[in-house]
């Protein structure tokens, strides 16, 4: 019995390595360089990290554009994103106006009258999603680590599966990221754009209200307002399709509860030892609000039917595991070393996650293998 589980093991440890050995180098580039490098120490005046994109990350952003969007029939959403693409053949940019997620709209009319096809509309969506995710990465001291730790999932299945809700999320990135610096403005106006993509995204505005700790009154009012009127805009005329899909049919959306779980995790890390996060006070505060949310999605799993619904949402929440992992090697081991067993453990987590992931998830097979081309 013993030899037939190892026999096993090894045949599809043998397979992941052949039919799916770029997935593994996408996520062993950032892992070594997680393993190489220590934190960033440096901060700004209110406690947050400095963003600077130098030449390295932005070779970084083009790779991932690249990756993701020169991919070819790869992802469980392939071909539905073609109607997309062919609906936009009779369209203009003014007609954009009418229509439900007019930013993807608009990248699909643009790759048709540029005859890029949906390579186009992939790559300049991939360009869009590796900016944020870049961006959030360099805000957290260990920035390469955040990157491998975004690999085996947020990039592989979301960016390469969901392709309007990556864009929305990369765009949110940067929306938390300036809500860490209290710019509730810009963290608005970042999330309507990412609504344009996907009009979900518009519910998260009202975790601005949630942070704030000076100017309450206006910024509330502020934060009411755009929640209004991105709502009336975005998301009004096709709420109750929503409900009816997330919600009223009780669709069951398969993996729901790991995906919840894998949000959960360090949520509950985050509660546990968040007095040890080098954060400043409005980032903690966000942290924690995200945090609290990732366990009550956990928990309103098991009473509820919302497995597609809070699956959905769970998206959103997914720079939560970045953000804890890039922080817990100094939460836990030395500050301001480099701590490589923890990080080493955290590598293997998310490696563990991408085999397992690869060789056993439902939908898998539609991601195997990675290939690239011009379709």
């Amino acid at each position: 019995m013993t030899l037939c589980v190892c026999r096993t093991f090894c045949l599809l440890l043998h397979e992941s390595l052949i039919f799916m050995l770029p997935y593994w180098l996408f996520f062993l580039v950032p892992a070594l360089a997680a393993l190489a490098s220590g934190p960033v120490m440096r901060v700004r005046a209110d406690g947050t990290r400095p963003l600077r994109i130098d030449a390295t990350w932005m070779l970084m952003i083009v790779a991932l554009s690249l990756i993701i969007g020169f991919r070819y029939e790869v992802g469980g959403d392939w071909g539905n994103y073609f109607r997309y693409l062919f609906g936009a053949a009779n369209l203009n940019f003014s007609d954009l106006g009418g229509l439900e997620d007019p930013g993807y709209w608009a990248l699909n009319i643009l790759s048709v009258k540029l005859g890029f096809g949906m390579t186009g509309v992939n790559t300049f969506g991939a360009f869009i999603f590796s900016i944020g995710l870049v961006v959030f990465c360099r805000s957290l001291p260990r920035p390469w680590l955040a990157l491998a730790c975004a690999m085996p999932y947020l990039v592989t299945v979301v960016a390469m599966g969901y392709t309007r809700q990556a864009i929305a999320l990369g765009l949110l990135m940067i929306g938390l990221v300036m809500l860490g610096r209290q710019r509730f403005v810009f963290f608005t106006l970042w999330v309507l754009a990412g609504a344009l993509f996907h009009k979900s995204a518009v519910v998260l505005i009202p975790i601005a209200a949630l942070t704030i700790s000076k100017n309450r009154f206006f910024t509330v009012s502020l934060v009411a307002a755009a929640t209004a009127l991105g709502y009336v805009t975005l998301l009004a005329d096709s709420a109750a399709n929503l409900i009816d899909n997330y919600v009223d049919e009780n669709f069951e959306s398969a993996g729901a509860l790991i995906r919840l779980t894998m949000n959960a995790i360090p949520a509950f890390i985050f509660l546990l030892y968040r007095k040890r996060f080098a954060l400043s006070s409005a980032e903690n505060k966000l942290w924690l609000i995200l945090s609290l949310m990732a366990v009550g999605m956990f928990l309103a799993f098991f009473p509820t039917n919302l497995s597609t619904a809070l699956d959905r949402m769970a998206l959103y929440i997914i720079p939560l595991q970045l953000m804890v992992f890039a922080h817990l090697p100094d939460a836990i081991g030395v500050f301001g070393r480099r701590n490589q067993a923890i990080v080493a453990l955290i590598l293997f987590y998310y490696a563990m996650i991408l085999f397992v992931w690869l060789n056993f998830a439902d939908h898998s097979h539609r991601w195997v293998p990675y290939q690239m081309g011009i379709g």
